[in-house]
C-alpha cells in the first residue's frame, strides 16, 4: 500500500491519527516488503501481526502464511480490516488490546510468528504479553521508535541499560536490523524508528533458573537503580559470599551485572531445596512386573536403559474455571526434554506407595502441600507410558506455584478445549504419557 491508498483508508474508517495512541502510519512500501521479508514466513506458518493500522506490512504477510491473527486497538480500524478479510477464512481480526490479549490459543497454531509496527507507550507490555517465557512465539520483528529499542539491545554499562533490557534479553537475542526516518511514516514522528529481529536465546546458553525469581529481584533493585543493589534483596544467603561468588563488589548496583551474573544471582537466592538438582542416575525404584507386584530394586539408569516395567503417578492440577495447569519439561530431563507434561509427574521410590509419590510430586515440582487427591484411574505399562504402570489423580488448586528451575522451564493454566485441539494438531509438543491421562481424564471434565 502507497501513502495515497494508507490516506484513503483512514479517510474511509474516519480515523484521524491519534498521538495518544503513537499512531503513525508507514507509507514507504519498499520498507514494508522488506519488514516483511525479515520474518521469514513459511507456508505452515501461523502469524500475529499486533497493530496492522491500516495493513502496510498485513498486505505482505497474508499471501504467505498459513493463518494471520490480527489485533487492534482501534475499533474503527479494526472493522476496517474485518471488512477487508471478509470471506478470507485464514485472517482472524481481534478488536483487542495487545497488552492483554489471551495468546495462549498460539500455542496450538505453532509454528507461531510475530510482527508489529508497536506504538512506544505500550511496546513493553505487548512484548512482554507475546514474549514472555514459555511462549508459542518462535521469531518476531517489531518496529519501535530507536530510543525504545537501543534500552532493549543496551549491555552493562550503557546509560539506557536497564530492567527491560534484561526482561527481554532472558529469554531472546535481539538485533537491530534498520533504522527507518520519520518521512516514511504519516503522520512524521520527531524521531527515527528501529527494526528488530529476535529469535530465541538457545537453550544450552544459560544454566536453569526460575524466570519469574529473576524477574522479581531485578524489578527490586532496579526500582533504585543507584542505590547498592544488596539493600533490596534478601537476606539470605550472605551478600558477600554471593557477590565473590559472582566477582562482583559487595558494593555493586543493578546496572553492573550482566545477563549471566543475573541468572548465577538468582540461583543463588532460589529457596527451593531442587532448584540445581534435576533427576539423579543412582535413584532406586522398584521394578514390577505386568500385574505390578515387586521383583527387585534398580538405579533410575538401569530401568531407562533396559526398559524395565517400573511405577509412576501423574496429577492433573485444575483451577475453579476447569483449566488444566501443564508443566513444560525441563531440557535437563533424561527422557522427553523439553515438551508439556502433566502438572506433576514422577516415579515412585523403592518401596513408596502410590498416594504418597503423588503427594510428594505435588509438593516438589509445584510446591502444592494442602489439596485434596483424587484418583482418577490407572494405565497399564506399555511403550507409551514409558513401561510404567500408571496411578493418574486429580486435584483442584487455585493459588500460587513454586517449582524447581532443573526440573521444570515454566507452568500456565490452559482450558481443556485448547488442550483438546492443541494434541490433535501438535502431538509432539506433549509427553507420550500426558497424552494416555488426558484421554482417561477429559471425560470427566464435563460432566
Amino acid at each position: 500500500m502507497n501513502a495515497t491508498q494508507i490516506h484513503e483508508v483512514l479517510e474511509r474508517a474516519g480515523v484521524a491519527p491519534s498521538k495518544s495512541l503513537g499512531q503513525n502510519f508507514l507509507v514507504d512500501e519498499n520498507i514494508a516488503k522488506w519488514i516483511v521479508a525479515q520474518l521469514e514466513i513459511g507456508p505452515q506458518d501461523c502469524v500475529v501481526e499486533v497493530g496492522p493500522g491500516t495493513g502496510a506490512l498485513t498486505e505482505h504477510i497474508a499471501p504467505l502464511c498459513r493463518k494471520l491473527i490480527l489485533v487492534e486497538f482501534d475499533a474503527r480500524l479494526a472493522a476496517y480490516q474485518r471488512e477487508r478479510w471478509a470471506g478470507d477464512d485464514h485472517v482472524e481480526v481481534h478488536h483487542a488490546d495487545g497488552a492483554s490479549w489471551n495468546p495462549l490459543p498460539l500455542f496450538a497454531e505453532q509454528p507461531v510468528k510475530f510482527m508489529g509496527n508497536l506504538p512506544y507507550s505500550a511496546g513493553g507490555a505487548i512484548l512482554a504479553n507475546f514474549l514472555t517465557s514459555p511462549c508459542a512465539v518462535e521469531r518476531a520483528v517489531v518496529m519501535l521508535q530507536k530510543e525504545f529499542i537501543d534500552r532493549i539491545l543496551a549491555q552493562p554499562g550503557d546509560d539506557a541499560y536497564g530492567l527491560l533490557s534484561l526482561r527481554i534479553q532472558m529469554d531472546w537475542v535481539p538485533r537491530a536490523l534498520k533504522t527507518v526516518p520519520p518521512e516514511a511514516f504519516s503522520p512524521r514522528p520527531k524521531i527515527d524508528s528501529t527494526v528488530m529481529l529476535l529469535t530465541p536465546r538457545p537453550a544450552d546458553e544459560l544454566p536453569p533458573y526460575d524466570h519469574r525469581l529473576m524477574d522479581e529481584l531485578m524489578r527490586r533493585c532496579f526500582s533504585q537503580r543507584r542505590k547498592q543493589m544488596h539493600k533490596q534483596l534478601p537476606d539470605s544467603p550472605d551478600w558477600a559470599d554471593v557477590a565473590a561468588s559472582l566477582g562482583i563488589s559487595p558494593t555493586a548496583r543493578p546496572e553492573e551485572l550482566g545477563l549471566r551474573q543475573w541468572v548465577q544471582l538468582t540461583n543463588a537466592y532460589d529457596p527451593h531445596p531442587l532448584h540445581d538438582t534435576p533427576q539423579r542416575d543412582d535413584e532406586l525404584f522398584d521394578v514390577v512386573d505386568g500385574d505390578d507386584n515387586v521383583l527387585r530394586q534398580a538405579t533410575r539408569r538401569e530401568v531407562h536403559d533396559r526398559g524395565l516395567i517400573h511405577r509412576a503417578v501423574h496429577v492433573l492440577v485444575f483451577n475453579k474455571k476447569h483449566d488444566c495447569l501443564l508443566q513444560k519439561r525441563s531440557r535437563l530431563k533424561d527422557r522427553q526434554p523439553g515438551v508439556w507434561d502433566s502438572s506433576a509427574a514422577g516415579h515412585l521410590d523403592a518401596g513408596e506407595d502410590y498416594e504418597t509419590a503423588a503427594r510428594r510430586e505435588l509438593e516438589e515440582e509445584l510446591g502444592i502441600t494442602d489439596a485434596r487427591l483424587v484418583e482418577v484411574g490407572t494405565l497399564p505399562p506399555t511403550e507409551g507410558t514409558g513401561m510404567e504402570h500408571v496411578h493418574l489423580y486429580a486435584a483442584l488448586y487455585s493459588g500460587r506455584v513454586t517449582f524447581p528451575a532443573a526440573e521444570i522451564e515454566g507452568v500456565l493454566s490452559f482450558p481443556a478445549r485448547l488442550i483438546d485441539t492443541w494434541l490433535e494438531r501438535r502431538p509432539q509438543d506433549f509427553a507420550a504419557s500426558f497424552a494416555l491421562c488426558w484421554q482417561k481424564v477429559r471425560p470427566m471434565i464435563d460432566a
